[in-house]
């Protein structure tokens, strides 16, 4: 939304059309279709990005840029060389290392310091093409997917600003570098860790990252909440923390730790759980606790 606004109110620059995969009115396109609308846009469907009639109508238009922010439909080759000066993206990770979805997520379970957001150059490829800005930030040890997500909005639509004074005062001045050197990692739709399910034989900071990368509380979660276990009971860890307490006690064994919070052990120490759902109900430590034994750590999960 604060990327269609800035263009919308940017002075010498018309806002064509705006495509959203929601309709107007619904709660999904609140955010986007509906500030659309509003403005006065023409609106279209996002997946006609995906039909290559649609560069006849950009042209027929006279459109100079389109500008992608968070859609999940790949632009088709036509329609990426359509506008005039160029078609831009703007990715919320840094490339070649994290293209396709979820890099905030992604990041935070591969145990990134730094995170970056990226407006390039469109080219036939997922995520490939020049890049035009970048914006770098750092990542602490408490980060979620939720905040290095909003990280990258905050950081991104500066980015977008640039591209619109670039493109005003001069097209061809326009930033267009290589990707970096680095191997390209492409992650796909359904690609999670451990196929979503916790394996508390694991080190304390892998579970952590992966519950962290996890968590868009109270957005939903792309990867879902990781699942667990418990005497046939399917669970799912929204929240955890990290006790530095070594543990000698078998994976996924329940303990009581200070002022009655619940703490399982992993492979090397005790993890602190915060928040953990049945059924989309929060449960309490008592109740976890009262139930004893151990989550299972390895095995077929309820989904």
């Amino acid at each position: 939304m604060k990327a269609l606004r800035l263009i919308a109110e940017r002075e010498g620059v018309e806002l064509v059309a705006v495509l959203s995969s929601a309709a107007s009115g619904t709660q999904r396109g609140v955010v986007v279709a509906d500030v659309a609308t509003t403005l006065g846009s023409i609106l279209l469907p996002a997946k006609q990005v995906r039909d290559p009639a649609f560069a006849t109508w950009l042209q027929d238009e006279c459109v100079d840029m389109l500008i992608n922010v968070h859609s999940l439909h790949i632009v088709h080759e036509d329609v990426v060389r359509a506008p005039r000066i160029g078609s831009f993206n703007l990715h919320p990770g840094p490339l070649p290392g994290y293209a396709g979805l979820n890099a905030p997520s992604w990041a935070i379970f591969n145990g990134e310091e730094r995170h970056a957001v990226t407006l390039h150059w469109m080219t036939g490829g997922v995520d490939t093409g020049p890049i035009a800005f970048d914006a770098w930030f750092d990542l602490d040890q408490r980060a979620t997917g939720l905040s290095c997500s909003m990280q990258c909005t905050r950081l991104g639509v500066p980015l977008v600003s640039y591209l619109m004074t670039a493109a005003l005062e001069d097209q061809a001045a326009i930033p267009s570098r290589p990707q970096g050197d680095g191997k390209r990692v492409l992650y796909k739709r359904g690609d999670v860790p451990f196929g979503g399910i916790i394996d508390w034989g694991q080190p304390a900071m892998r579970l952590d990252a992966f519950i962290r990368a996890a968590d868009y509380h109270p957005m939903p979660s792309p990867w879902g909440h990781p699942k667990t276990t418990l005497s046939g009971r399917s669970l799912h860890v929204v929240k955890a923390e990290r006790t530095g307490r070594c543990c000698h006690e078998a994976p996924g064994t329940l303990a009581r730790g200070e002022a009655g919070a619940l703490e399982v052990a992993t492979g090397d120490e005790w993890l602190l759980i915060k928040r953990i759902l049945e059924g989309g109900v929060i449960l309490s430590p008592e109740d976890l606790l009262r139930a004893g034994g151990c989550f299972d750590s390895l095995g077929t999960h309820a989904a």
